[in-house]
């Protein structure tokens, strides 16, 4: 593991162990400024496609990022104060990485297309980001489910960590892999009162691991490994061989000796980091993907699968001196490093923040009160190119939709995967609380059906129990998860936020309708 300084021509961006780590400071994303519309906060965002330096011994990679910055603007709202967006494209015509035509959506549209979904929002459909809402550069043309160029999130729902990012049907895993992807925090008032680190010690890190050719330029296959006959061709994961953290390869960040408040986001297209920090020092999460937890959970380690979000408070106080990595445990080498800690910056005043002993009080739904259980599988079948394709429920994107919630119901979905791996299942407009994991007997169901129970519930992971939009719906297991449908109606989706899965096939849409459910 080379963490020294060596000459820029040394390093090839293409392997590894030729990149030198902890080189590069953390850059913490920039805040976006809104102007004042009808009196709200209204910001106009423009996708651009610029320049990029990933490493300070790399020459500047082209990216695509909002606002031209990688990684996007922060947004910081505050609850219950609606926000207006106009997001614009200004992207060239010609894609960046290659893109399969077979694809649900692609065919016959433009092969630059846009649509942003602020996942964790609780919005009406038409600000969601449906991925049939898509747009081309200058809205020239538009999806058939498009209806609107400016954007209301209404914000109505507790402080959280969200994130926003392109969602466009058949291209979302190239296009938040070319950078379309950044910070979007709701803010209340109970939770200032509880005197958490705050300002400069409240620090988003988004991780993502890419890959590079020698010249810098990013590396997404073109085709899988053995190819299919039909190139460019979807893969089924991809997995890059480099980690970035707010866009800089393996940084470090300077810290005081005093506590830290950390968003942490996987914003990657696959891969999950299962995080500890140093030689496992103890800290205590605070939050999950949809807000505060009742009371902070102490933790040595953590598992984040792609869009979970989690926050936590490290203090530092201990280590002056010291430097901790932030390790990825789940790999070893290059992989299983995400970036440094060095408690290095003398302590500009006294910190008097806090970890608090209790935080938010929440009344989650029981499983006795829901008005309908829905058993969804997750399986893999093979396409006419011999692909793998992954499957909700065995239909595809394009079938009628057959999820169609009462408004102001409690359901509980039972997620039954029947591959071979973890799938973070994500679900748009609600949050939900995990109920339990189950394992059954797979063969069995797969001869009738049925579901024979093999052992019994697990309850969620501590990390895990707060509100949550994305579960880690795990192989062999049946997990279930609890929601309710309070706001909207209209046209929602579901899907596995593994991005080579959601494009090709792993998407479903939902409808929440006002009266009883009809099909």
């Amino acid at each position: 593991m080379k963490t020294h300084d060596k000459p820029a021509a040394a390093v090839d961006p293409s392997k590894p162990e030729t990149i030198p780590k902890f080189i590069d400071d953390l850059p913490i994303p920039v805040t976006a400024k809104p102007n004042h519309r009808e009196g709200k906060d209204y910001y106009e965002i423009t996708m651009l496609q610029t320049k990029h330096r990933f490493h300070t011994f790399f020459p500047p990679t082209t990216v695509w990022g909002f606002n031209g910055q990688y990684a996007g603007p922060t947004i910081q709202a505050d609850s219950h104060k609606p926000v207006h967006i106009k997001w614009r494209n200004n992207l060239p015509d010609k894609h960046l990485l290659p893109v399969d035509r077979t694809l649900h959506g692609v065919e016959g549209n433009p092969e630059v297309r846009t649509v942003v979904h602020l996942h964790g929002a609780h919005v009406s459909p038409d600000s969601d980001g449906n991925p049939e809402a898509w747009f081309s550069r200058d809205f020239a043309q538009t999806g058939p489910a498009f209806k609107r160029k400016i954007y209301e999130y209404p914000n109505s729902q507790p402080g959280a960590t969200l994130w926003y990012h392109d969602h466009a049907i058949g291209i979302t895993r190239l296009n938040v892999y070319a950078g379309l992807a950044g910070f979007y925090f709701i803010r209340d008032p109970f939770e200032k009162q509880l005197n958490l680190p705050d300002g400069k010690y409240d620090i988003p890190l988004m991780i993502q691991d890419k890959a590079f050719h020698a010249d810098g330029s990013l590396f997404y296959p073109e085709n899988s490994n053995p190819p299919a006959s039909v190139n460019p061709s979807v893969l089924p994961f991809f997995v890059g061989n480099t980690i970035t953290v707010n866009g800089k390869l393996w940084p470090r960040l300077k810290v005081e000796p005093r506590k830290y408040r950390l968003r942490f986001l996987n914003a990657s297209n696959t891969i999950g980091y299962t995080l500890r920090l140093g030689d496992g020092r103890e800290f205590y999460q605070i939050a999950t993907d949809g807000g505060l937890l009742e009371k902070p959970v102490k933790l040595q380690t953590f598992l984040l699968e792609p869009a979970e979000r989690a926050e936590i408070i490290v203090d530092f106080s201990k280590f002056q001196g010291k430097k901790m990595i932030l390790q990825n445990t789940n790999v070893e080498g290059d992989m299983g490093v995400i970036m440094r800690f060095d408690v290095t910056l003398p302590l500009s005043k006294k910190d008097t923040s806090q970890v608090p002993e209790h935080m938010r009080p929440t009344q989650f739904p029981v499983e006795e009160a829901a008005d309908k259980i829905r058993l969804l599988t997750l399986s893999a079948s093979t396409d006419k190119y011999n692909r793998p394709v992954f499957l909700l429920d065995n239909r595809t994107w394009d079938d009628p939709v057959t999820e169609k919630p009462v408004r102001g119901s409690t359901e509980v979905w039972k997620f039954i995967n029947l591959t071979d791996f973890p799938h973070p299942m994500h679900i748009h407009l609600v949050f939900f609380k995990i109920l339990h994991r189950r394992p059954f007997d797979l063969e069995r169901f797969q001869e009738d059906g049925s579901i024979v129970y093999t052992g019994p519930e697990v309850e969620p992971e501590p990390y895990e129990r707060g509100w949550k939009d994305t579960v880690n719906a795990a192989p062999g297991m049946v997990t279930s998860i609890i929601m309710e449908f309070k706001e909207f109606t209209g046209d929602y989706v579901w899907h596995c936020h593994i991005l080579e899965h959601e494009d090709y096939d792993m998407m479903r849409p939902m409808k929440i309708v006002d009266g009883p459910e009809k099909f």
